[in-house]
């Protein structure tokens, strides 16, 4: 059923993206590139449950926009990224111990993003962004760092602990808004993201401690970019 709803949202981005001949009001060509940096404040869905705080991360990559056009007062074109992301969980230990635990993921992640911007359109100025896709991962390498008192017995679910990734290859869906500030020497994006991730990164059989273990993050992130082509 994720793998049917991530197919319907694709498809619906696709068509946002895809220029309408009868209704385009404005041919545009412009194509920029650049680089991005900010953080991930994450956590990880688990059933069951484990009590969680915010772990937050870096991430940062490489951008590529092609605005195609413009539809009213819309200018919607096509956002493409490859960055590295971590991301993980810290769990909330409430038991007396003073013990602390947490995990750090490490992916290098592409979203495909369609771009659509409202306000200034040629020159400096200040415009409205907002960015929506699909996004696919590949965990390149994990973490845990524990308390040197560290003693998990009799913690329920426990089952993480130690446990490394089943599954490398992570997809969900990503979107956010911001401001674009355009000046002469480039662009500069102010953005804040949410990933929801679709798939778990634990096997999720019945024979599994976890039925689900799935990434969620909140990002702030900043962009340059400069036009290769107006």
């Amino acid at each position: 059923m994720k793998n049917l709803y991530l197919l319907i949202f694709i498809g619906i981005c696709l068509l946002v993206t895809s220029p309408v001949k009868a209704q385009l009001q404005d041919q545009r060509n412009n194509l920029s590139i650049g680089v991005n940096g900010g953080v991930n404040i994450s956590s990880v869905s688990f059933t069951p449950s484990i009590k969680e705080g915010k772990l937050i991360g870096p991430g940062f990559g490489v951008t590529i926009r092609y605005i195609g056009e413009k539809y009213f007062k819309m200018l919607c074109g096509i956002q493409g990224e490859v960055n590295f992301s971590q991301r993980g969980w810290k769990e909330v230990i409430e038991d007396g111990t003073g013990d602390t635990y947490h995990r750090t993921m490490n992916y290098i992640e592409i979203p495909l993003l369609a771009h659509l911007a409202f306000g200034k359109d040629k020159g400096n100025g200040v415009r409205f962004v907002l960015n929506l896709g699909p996004q696919v991962g590949y965990l390149i390498g994990e973490n845990e760092t524990m308390s040197e008192t560290w003693d998990p017995s009799g913690r329920t679910p426990n089952a993480q602990y130690g446990k490394m990734a089943d599954k490398k290859f992570d997809y969900g869906i990503v979107g956010g808004g911001g401001m674009e500030v355009r000046t002469g020497i480039g662009h500069f994006v102010l953005e804040a993201r949410y990933y929801f991730g679709l798939s778990d990164f634990y096997n999720s059989t019945k024979k599994d401690p976890f039925s689900r273990s799935a990434h969620s993050y909140i990002a702030g992130k900043l962009t340059y970019l400069f036009d290769l082509k107006k």
